[in-house]
C-alpha cells in the first residue's frame, strides 16, 4: 500500500509541475520569450506529470494543434502507464 502511496504523491507533484511548465511556456510563446524545451515537457510527462501535462494542453489552449508534438506526448503516456505496469506486477504479484 505505500508503494501505491509514494506513486500517487509523486504523480501529484509531476503533474503540477507539468502544468505549471505548459502554463509557463504558453506565458513565453506569447511574450516572444525563450521557451521550455519540447523534450523538457515530454520528460515530465514520462515522469509521473502527465496528468497535469494533459490538464495544461486544455487549460492553456497550448500544444494542442501540435500533431507532432501529440503524437509524442501521447506515446509518452502509454510507455509511462507500461513502465508502472510492469513494476506494478513484479511487486504486487504473489
Amino acid at each position: 500500500m505505500n508503494a501505491i502511496a509514494i506513486y500517487l504523491g509523486i504523480v501529484l507533484v509531476m503533474s503540477i509541475a507539468c502544468f505549471i511548465a505548459y502554463g509557463w511556456d504558453k506565458r513565453c510563446a506569447a511574450n516572444g520569450s525563450r521557451r521550455v524545451p519540447e523534450q523538457t515537457l515530454h520528460i515530465l510527462s514520462l515522469l509521473g506529470g502527465w496528468p497535469g501535462a494533459w490538464l495544461g494542453q486544455r487549460q492553456f489552449h497550448h500544444k494542442t494543434k501540435k500533431l507532432s508534438f501529440l503524437i509524442v506526448f501521447w506515446l509518452v503516456v502509454v510507455l509511462h502507464i507500461a513502465i508502472v505496469g510492469a513494476a506494478a506486477y513484479g511487486i504486487f504479484r504473489n
